[in-house]
């Protein structure tokens, strides 16, 4: 039988880069595999799957309310609309042309304003909103959060991910206090984010999740918090929300997925560490070449392998070693964020001991060869 890369002459991939969008995300369960096919070939009230499913995750997370939407990104625009919308029935359909006295401002930290495949500011304009930044790049305190919120706020977002910057930036809990003192929302995005618990019992209203990353379910995300805000999300079904729907499979396979997510057994950071072991005493075994581990910098319990490419030693940069093991005979992914600086990270969540060593021996053949030439 005709394999689907055979088929359509795609490449094979091996992805040592993590769950990442340009990828695919992740590989979902059995389990998960079997409910979509079941939502595929089922009818349902999308109304009444909506509502179920979102109280019977309220109930496993033991939130308020939840809502499945299409992705994590969708998320963030439908909450923005939803704390902008609220209520009212006239801005439901005319979002597009709210007056300017209805409060539309969304204060985030300046660090925060990150390009995560898409910026955060397109996600915020296309809810509704008027992106506000506070502080500076490299801090911002609860006073200077504080300061940035006026009447015009509609919420607070704060971006917990390692795109954006760590140092001298206030907390979750902090931020908090802040939307409290205030009296406006506080929108969570969370969407790489492993701990489905930790904000909503910080306090904040909206918290957001990829259905696809560490759940491991299919293209889809998730909305929990309070359920005041958790409806007025629900609502831009008929709004802004109806652009970015998700099917009646996306929102079985992801119950599915959060259930098993909750009772699985999660590879700890150490069991990560023994994986990749031996892959990194064989990169420190050739010449141009330091590697090591290094752990998340967004606190989660993740290692990876960091690698460093000397490049006066190795006769090439490390954007065009990155490069030819993309465009190889199989597709080599990593984490290049750090490219510039002549290092790579490779994330092993999604990789097998055999694809590691096939990862070293096509960096020793690239080396070999631009040795040769």
């Amino acid at each position: 039988m005709t394999s689907v890369y055979e088929k359509y002459g795609l490449k094979q991939v091996i992805n040592a880069s993590g769950r990442m969008t340009i990828l695919g995300v992740s590989t979902p369960a059995a389990d998960v595999v079997e409910t979509v096919k079941y939502g595929l070939n089922h009818y349902f009230e999308m109304k009444d799957l909506v509502n179920k499913t979102g109280a019977y995750i309220a109930g496993l997370l033991n939130c308020e309310a939840a809502v499945v939407v299409s992705c994590a990104s969708a998320g963030i625009a439908q909450s923005v609309a939803g704390v902008i919308v609220k209520d009212n029935d006239w801005l439901l359909e005319n979002l597009h042309a709210a007056p300017l006295n209805v409060p539309h401002d969304i204060v985030l930290p300046k660090g925060h304003n990150v390009n995560f495949g898409a910026p955060v500011g397109t996600m915020v304009t296309l809810g509704g909103g008027r992106l506000v930044e506070a502080g500076y790049a490299n801090e911002c305190s609860p006073e200077q959060l504080s300061a940035a919120v006026t009447p015009d706020t509609a919420a607070i977002l704060y971006i917990k991910s390692h795109h954006s910057v760590q140092k001298s930036h206030l907390s979750v809990e902090q931020a908090v206090a802040v939307a409290r003192k205030h009296g406006v929302p506080l929108i969570v995005d969370a969407a790489a984010e492993e701990d489905l618990l930790a904000y909503t019992v910080l306090g904040a209203d909206l918290v957001i999740y990829s259905g696809a990353k560490a759940i491991e379910g299919p293209t889809s995300g998730l909305v929990i918090g309070k359920k005041q805000q958790v409806e007025w999300v629900k609502r831009q079904s008929l709004g802004i929300g109806r652009a970015m729907k998700v099917g009646k499979e996306g929102i079985l396979g992801l119950t599915q997925a959060i259930e098993n997510y909750l009772v699985q057994e999660k590879t700890s950071g150490a069991q990560m560490v023994e994986k990749m072991t031996p892959f990194i005493t064989n990169l420190n075994g050739l010449n141009g070449i330091q590697a090591r581990v290094v752990w998340d910098a967004a606190g989660r319990d993740i290692a990876r392998a960091e690698i460093h490419f000397d490049e006066s030693c190795i006769g090439m940069s490390t954007g065009e070693m990155v490069q030819a093991l993309k465009t190889g005979e199989q597709a080599i992914y990593f984490r290049g964020y750090k490219a510039n600086e002549g290092i790579v990270e490779v994330d092993v969540r999604s990789v097998s001991a055999g694809q590691l060593h096939q990862i070293f021996t096509a960096i020793q053949d690239l080396l070999a060869r631009g040795k040769q030439a």
